[in-house]
């Protein structure tokens, strides 16, 4: 482990802070989510102090000290924030707190050091460090997070059912610090989580999505699905999700599971892409298989249209757990084309079904194949090489045709005020007509991609559209 007392002397503004504090003769700690990554050597830009004392007063008077003007002081909360070096400061006196059975939002007190850090969610976030001048860096240990963090553990100081009951966004943070530390949970947090899901209702759904998307972006989501699966908060918080378990499916290149094999696919995204969006589309790119599954002799279970009806599902998804909308159409499009690429293997394809494929995926193109090859979840080395190759192939064929066609962006090349122009049309269904027989012979491969060939070809079938 790191010499903390090395590591914070770095910080050249906590001597200030030091001094400060002995001015004020308060007793001044760094604690939480600081101390955790300083010990577990992660990069954090966030330092919580904790001051026995008035903690407005004493960041008014670091601030001026700092030279910082803009101090944001949150006096119903008893805490204040500035930035500084590219770091968020906050403070906040020490206190404890009483919770109501309706609220997440508890009753404060002025409390001791030990009210404050009794009242903290995991042992990982109790560890606090000294920056006061007699013990300048010590390191104050009250449950062991210490550890804990060795061992990669996340536990809370007191019994999980009080901290959950308390506070139920704490079992949505158990499971993300989880996934994003790669640590265990205890069975007690894992049981009070199951005892407890329902309390996850007083919670605003901003906040729980918040903290599930950090799940998604975090380097092995599954961690943290299989936590929110198994514990069944899965089922009060994304019950598509949790309705992928039990789903059998064909063996040939998937888990039997479709929830297992879900996971396996966001984990394979995970290696390849930092975007939630890609990895919240690989969650949910088979979530309409248990409405469209069906047993076929000779075949086994099948899934047809599963791809657009989860894409449909997408809209109230997103309405319901608050997710920003403009994220939605490139979702349902990831959704409703995941299979479309592994179709397309065959050396009999036509170049007018990989055009559509190209126009079909726009600007989403990568990310698509990106997804299709994360879809392998084949345990069998010769099948995931197989289907690896059939995505090569395809996209040999791909880069072929958009280089000569150039369909990237598609649309046909004669606008539709040229078209209403040419053909003395108001704007209405036969402009639209037009346009659309332009695009069809250029993905027909009747006609290039460019305009002269496209204006040609307005002129040879508007009349027969013009005058129906």
């Amino acid at each position: 482990m790191k010499n903390l007392t090395e590591e914070i002397n770095k910080i050249s503004f906590l001597k200030t802070a030091s001094a400060v504090a002995s001015e004020l003769n308060f007793k001044v700690y760094i604690v939480g989510g600081f101390v955790r990554d300083l010990i577990l050597e992660r990069n954090t830009k966030e330092i919580d102090f904790l001051v026995i004392g008035d903690g407005i007063e004493y960041a008014n008077v670091l601030s001026q000290k700092l030279g910082i003007t803009n101090l944001s002081v949150y006096k119903n909360f008893g805490t204040a924030h500035f930035r500084y070096q590219n770091v968020d400061l906050e403070f906040v006196g020490a206190r404890k707190e009483s919770y109501s059975k309706e609220s997440r939002n508890p009753d404060v007190l002025p409390g001791t050091f030990e009210d404050d850090i009794y009242r903290r969610d995991f042992t990982i976030n109790t560890l606090a460090l000294s920056i006061n001048e007699e013990n300048f860096g010590e390191l104050i240990d009250t449950f062991n997070g210490l550890s804990d963090l060795e061992n990669k553990i996340i536990r809370t100081p007191i019994d999980p059912q009080i901290t959950f009951n308390d506070d139920p966004l704490r079992i949505m943070r158990a499971f993300r610090f989880a996934s994003q530390l790669n640590f265990g949970v205890v069975e007690e947090i894992k049981t009070a989580a199951e005892n407890l899901k329902d309390r996850l209702k007083i919670i605003s759904q901003e906040r729980i999505t918040d903290e599930f998307l950090k799940i998604l972006a975090s380097p092995k989501p599954s961690i943290g699905l299989h936590l929110l699966y198994y514990s069944k908060v899965m089922e009060v918080i994304f019950p598509e999700v949790a309705n992928l378990g039990g789903v059998d499916q064909r063996q040939d290149y998937h888990h039997k599971d479709v929830f297992l094999h879900t996971c396996k696919v966001v984990d394979n995204i995970s290696e390849s892409t930092d975007n939630v969006w890609l990895r919240f589309a690989a969650l949910v790119h088979d979530i309409a298989k248990p409405q469209t599954k069906k047993f076929v002799d000779g075949i086994g279970w099948t899934f047809h249209g599963h791809e657009e009806i989860g894409a449909r599902m997408m809209k109230g998804i997103f309405r319901r757990l608050k997710l920003p909308m403009h994220h939605l159409a490139y979702v349902e499009k990831l959704v409703r084309l995941h299979l479309r690429p592994i179709a397309l293997v065959d050396d009999e394809v036509t170049d007018s079904a990989i055009r559509r494929l190209i126009v079909s995926a726009g600007e989403d193109l990568d990310d698509l194949i990106t997804l299709c090859r994360s879809d392998i979840t084949s345990k069998n080395p010769v099948k995931v090489t197989k289907y690896l190759s059939n995505y090569e192939k395809v996209m040999a064929r791909v880069k072929e045709v958009e280089e000569k066609d150039q369909l990237r962006a598609f649309q046909s090349p004669v606008r539709g005020e040229e078209i209403m122009k040419v053909c003395n049309l108001q704007p209405g269904k036969k402009v639209g007509l037009i346009k659309t027989a332009i695009e069809e012979a250029i993905l027909e491969g009747e006609i290039p991609n460019e305009y002269n060939a496209a204006y040609e070809y307005m002129l040879k079938i508007k009349d027969s559209i013009v005058n129906k």
